[in-house]
């Protein structure tokens, strides 16, 4: 389980047994980054899991991709937001606490705030510290009567909500196509455990990416501006950085591939030479064009997508596709 730090809405200093919390539970998430790594690159094939690629530097970089003309998911999801957003909150309702799943910059939960003027708190999960601090910063701003409050944790595993969450109606936001880097018996195993989580008679909103020409996917995760790229190596910095490893970004290649059979993207950094890289006391080998499998996202079709969610502590309610039918939003209610 990851530790949480309960933190006030107007960001007042940790007490110091809190502080000691927070020393211990950056120890663990050391430990399980580096137990992670080296599993991963001791794998054949070797990969990384995704959720490291969100350090400050990493969700910046994200930022810059939702931007691209190629990463059409984002405008896609805003547009549906933006139409939608008074139906989506008569559906979420009065006083209900709201708790987003990977923030990030809390960008799109804007558009649904404006129309939720009677939440009873906005709960924002992130697993970068740094950035989760600043981006709710902001939003407190613009938002001074509503609680919005920060929770740094790994929302892939169990955490526990603030004390300010724990009574009341509560509604998930899962945005951005996020869902799709599970993979699905993965996804429905997230699904249940959000569904304990929010409880009897709560809500959940699930960004979804839809099934399209392998052109599109493609590009959308090979922008020609080289953001996605750089996104991708950052994950081999961040290693440098916290693991004392030695990895030269630039000696790997970027690749994103459309695999139709699996219904996903697949990305990965490939070595462009033979090489040894260290982290900490570890060595690892590379051939010549020997891949780091770092990423999927899965696509879906809504008949793929409803039968998913039946297995799982939800049952389907409303769906809202976009104009271009590239991108879905769904909302379930939990049974």
């Amino acid at each position: 389980m990851t530790d949480v730090i309960d933190r006030s809405p107007d960001f007042a200093p940790l007490a110091p047994a809190l502080a000691v919390a927070r020393t211990r539970a950056d120890d663990a998430a050391h430990t399980l980054f580096y137990s992670d790594v080296v599993a991963g690159l001791s794998a054949t094939p070797k990969a990384l899991p995704c959720k490291y690629f969100y350090d400050e530097r990493g969700s910046q970089l994200f930022e810059a991709i939702v931007r691209t003309p190629e990463y059409y998911p984002t405008r896609a999801e805003i547009e549906i937001l933006t139409i939608n957003a008074q139906e989506i909150a008569a559906l979420v309702g009065p006083f209900a606490h709201l708790i987003e799943f990977g923030s990030g910059s809390s960008h799109k939960i804007r558009l649904l705030l404006k129309s939720m003027p009677e939440l009873a708190s906005y709960i924002a999960v992130d697993i970068s510290q740094d950035y989760l601090t600043k981006a709710t910063k902001m939003l407190s701003r613009e938002f001074p009567d509503l609680p919005v409050v920060p929770l740094c944790a790994d929302f892939t595993q169990p955490f526990a909500l603030p004390r300010v969450a724990r009574q009341g109606r509560r509604v998930g936001f899962f945005p951005g196509s996020t869902i799709g880097n599970f993979a699905p018996e993965e996804a429905a195993s997230f699904l249940e455990q959000t569904a304990r989580l929010l409880g009897s008679g709560g809500g959940m909103l699930v960004g979804v990416d839809l099934k399209k020409d392998s052109i599109v996917l493609e590009a959308a995760y090979n922008d020609r501006a080289g953001i996605t790229a750089a996104f991708n190596r950052n994950l081999l910095q961040r290693i440098n950085r916290e693991l004392s490893a030695n990895f030269d970004p630039e000696a790997f290649n970027h690749r994103a591939i459309y695999n139709a059979g699996e219904g996903r993207i697949e990305m990965y950094l490939g070595s462009r030479v033979e090489q040894s890289v260290h982290v900490g006391d570890r060595s690892f080998t590379f051939g010549r064009g020997e891949s780091i499998h770092t990423e999927n996202s899965y696509k879906y079709s809504l008949a793929e997508f409803h039968a998913l969610t039946h297995s799982t502590g939800f049952t389907h309610g409303q769906v809202w596709i976009d104009r271009r039918r590239l991108f879905s939003l769904h909302y379930l209610v939990v049974r």
